[in-house]
């Protein structure tokens, strides 16, 4: 072994970056390593070529046991599947290079490998995490000073926000972009800012300003000879002349810049020119060269798969065969339309399609249609274009999942420590596993609105002992009524059953919402929780269930509006209340799935009464079986698959003192090649890994022949969004994160 040092230069486009790494590496496996870099930096004919020569890098570099050379390899492969178009594993990849980085104390390394990571799901249409990794980054170059990489990030942070329709947060990004560029002196990246900014002033109508940051741009671009940058200056040229009715000259503007698109092999570019030119003559009723310029605008869209430009294309050919009265044509591009629209809609992307126009669009067709058929599927895809909160949910269902997973580090390791503690750490761990248990209550009301609010919440009935339910809510609040002097009483009328057919979670969510509303809002006097039998049947009694407090009231202006997400009355919104303002909003979307409704009595200064009226099904009870902590019964064999270190460190002491044994892998394949190795009792499959997921590694081990083809296997998952259905086929159950530890005993035992 050789002591050596050497220099590793990162190339961004006119800059170069120079990491120094010192390390004790055979000098030969580093040459090699190099070799094989170089060789997949290639233009090669068949694109697998450079996947295959940077696969072969990472090989090499993994047996010279040196982190930095394999950081290096890392980027080069998720670079390769970026040019092969394979997105996904350019993703697993990025992830690992950040990773590698983070682990050598590298933050700029990091920051250039979470840029990479958020243009690969920006270009993927996942914007929500695109944005998340740019804004990651940009932190870590301001740290730096590094104005030119904070000028490229804020160009990319404004492409998301006006992909998001937030033309305001686009143009403060985009002009932030151009200081920053300033500030370095380069004009390509000033000049680059300077065209979508323009695009956006041309959609709020000032034509004039557009038209005055193209000119600036352009001359820019010629200065620099940028010939790239200039073919989207005269594409934004070419849609202000159209906009100003100057045909011909957008014509020139159109034409001139698809010839330098097509120098530069700009695929993206070339797209978006025909179908603005296509647009163009479908205007000036050049109806010809319109179908001519948008069927090109369809092939080159078509390599690369840009959705949104077959999208429009295909619609605006539509139109044209509908005027020419040719219905099968017409029939075949509407139906091409819908196809890539439904496309849109699932990757989120549907305001990159007229996002406003669309709708209005819609409606336009349904009312010219004249064949059925063509009228049924506008109204189905209609339908589902008309899910206005998706983007919401997927962002808060993503931050949920991210708080989770280290959530689920932070309440087990208190539980091991809560065992142990001394005296005087008791209150101390107490308090903790109190602000935890808090935190996820929190993130849990917004995991289930979500759901209400996207219609996958379903009720789950099983035998429940009523008035021993409404007593376990009324002592898990009663500490907080004692701390406030106040009462909380529970008051049971009207010869209720024993035992209902009900959901219990989601009663004691109701309930345990109103409860803690009323005693948060009450300073004097009592909170009362009431159940009275009003009907009954045969089977079925009709409940009224009410909680009334003494406590400030409700403005009356302010009742419509209780129940609305995000919701509190100005003289609530104080740190003395606090709330996340979602806890009546789920109430209200519970007791609408029991074909209900809340209603509310408020007097200001006085008090206020919530009540609902729900049937429940009368039905015997069933005990429920403790399970005993027989660690005898456990002496089994676990195969853990857990990518986060924290997490599998806590998890493995956790089944070790269980007595069991435990093997533990960090990915999908490692979990695939420790099942064919030898056989386990129970497989805990955590859903999200690196390489491999949980879906993909629980379906080899069930499809191929190895010794765990039948053992148990348990999903571990922090989504609740996922839903308990997703995991019926693979898996023989599902524990949440972060896991409860008696959920856990209780499946382990049942193996």
């Amino acid at each position: 072994m050789i002591s050596i040092e050497f220099f590793v230069f990162f190339e961004s486009e006119n800059n170069f970056f120079v990491n120094q790494l010192m390390y004790s590496t055979n000098l030969l496996q580093a040459q090699k390593v190099f070799d094989l870099v170089s060789k997949a930096d290639l233009d090669h004919d068949d694109l697998e070529d450079g996947v295959k020569y940077a696969k072969k890098a990472l090989t090499q570099s993994i047996k010279t046991d040196d982190a930095g050379l394999m950081a290096i390899t890392k980027a080069k492969l998720r670079d390769r599947f970026i040019v092969a178009g394979y997105s996904s594993r350019a993703i697993n990849v990025g992830r690992e290079v950040i990773g590698t980085y983070q682990v050598l104390r590298d933050d700029y390394q990091v920051a250039h490998a979470k840029f990479s990571l958020g243009r690969i799901y920006h270009q993927s249409d996942n914007y929500h995490l695109g944005l998340i990794y740019f804004l990651d980054c940009l932190e870590i170059y301001k740290k730096f000073e590094d104005y030119y990489n904070q000028a490229k990030v804020q160009q990319s942070i404004g492409a998301i926000y006006e992909h998001f329709g937030d033309d305001k947060n686009a143009i403060v990004a985009y002009e932030r972009s151009i200081v920053a560029a300033q500030k370095v002196g380069d004009l390509v990246l000033e000049s680059d800012a300077y065209n979508p900014l323009s695009g956006i002033y041309l959609n709020q109508g000032k034509v004039d300003k557009a038209d005055l940051l193209l000119d600036k741009a352009m001359t820019m671009k010629n200065a620099v000879r940028d010939k790239k940058g200039m073919a989207f200056s005269l594409y934004g040229k070419g849609k202000v002349y159209t906009k100003k009715k100057m045909h011909r000259q957008a014509e020139e503007a159109f034409l001139e810049a698809i010839r330098l698109h097509r120098m530069n092999g700009e695929l993206w570019g070339l797209g978006m020119c025909y179908h603005k030119l296509g647009v163009l003559y479908y205007e000036s009723d050049e109806h010809d060269e319109a179908i001519e310029a948008l069927r090109g605008a369809l092939n080159f869209a078509s390599f690369n798969n840009f959705v949104a430009i077959k999208s429009k294309s295909n619609y605006l050919l539509y139109q044209i065969y509908k005027k020419r009265n040719d219905l099968p044509s017409a029939l075949k591009f509407i139906e091409a339309y819908m196809k890539e629209k439904e496309t849109l809609i699932d990757h989120q992307t549907q305001r990159v399609v007229n996002s406003y126009e669309a709708i209005a669009t819609m409606e336009r067709m349904e009312k010219e249609a004249e064949m059925d058929r063509e009228k049924a599927e506008i109204l189905d895809k209609k339908n589902k274009a008309e899910q206005t909160s998706k983007m919401k949910q997927d962002f808060l269902s993503t931050m949920s999942h991210e708080i989770r997973t280290p959530l689920n580090a932070v309440t087990t390791i208190t539980s091991f420590l809560q065992e142990t503690a001394r005296e005087d750490q008791v209150n101390l761990l107490n308090s903790l596993q109190f602000s935890s248990n808090n935190l996820l209550r929190i993130i849990n009301d917004i995991l289930d609105f979500n759901k209400l609010d996207a219609g996958k919440l379903k009720l789950e009935s099983a035998p429940v002992k009523l008035c021993s339910l409404l007593e376990n809510i009324r002592d898990t609040y009663m500490s907080l009524a004692v701390d406030k002097k106040i009462e909380l009483n529970l008051s049971l009328k009207g010869g209720l059953s024993d035992s209902y057919l009900m959901d219990e979670t989601r009663i004691t969510q109701v309930l345990g919402n109103l409860v803690s509303n009323a005693i948060k809002f009450t300073d004097e006097g009592f909170v009362k929780m009431e159940a009275e039998l009003i009907l009954q049947n045969d089977t079925r009694d009709k409940i009224l269930f009410s909680v009334t407090d003494t406590g400030s009231g409700v403005p009356e202006e302010f009742v419509d509006h209780l129940f609305e997400s995000f919701s509190q009355p100005d003289s609530h919104k104080t740190k003395k209340h606090g709330g996340s303002g979602l806890g009546l909003a789920i109430v209200k979307k519970i007791i609408e799935l029991h074909g209900s409704d809340i209603l509310v009595d408020s007097t200001v200064g006085e008090g206020s009464r919530f009540y609902f009226e729900i049937e429940l099904t009368r039905t015997e009870s069933e005990e429920k079986k403790a399970v005993a902590l027989k660690p005898e019964i456990l002496n089994k064999s676990i195969l853990l698959a857990e990518d986060n270190m924290i997490n599998a460190m806590v998890s493995l002491k956790l089944l070790g003192k269980w007595g069991l044994s435990s093997d533990h892998a960090t990915n999908g394949e490692e979990v695939v090649r420790l099942a064919g190795e030898q056989t386990y009792d129970c497989i805990l499959m955590d859903i999200h890994m690196p390489q491999m997921d949980g879906f993909e590694a629980a379906q080899r081990i069930r499809t191929t022949s190895n010794p765990n083809q039948n053992t148990p296997i348990f999903a571990l998952t922090a989504d609740v969004m996922a839903g308990q259905e997703s995991f019926s086929t693979l898996f023989d159950g599902f524990l949440l994160k972060p896991i409860e530890q008696d959920k856990l005993y209780e499946a382990l035992a049942s193996i």
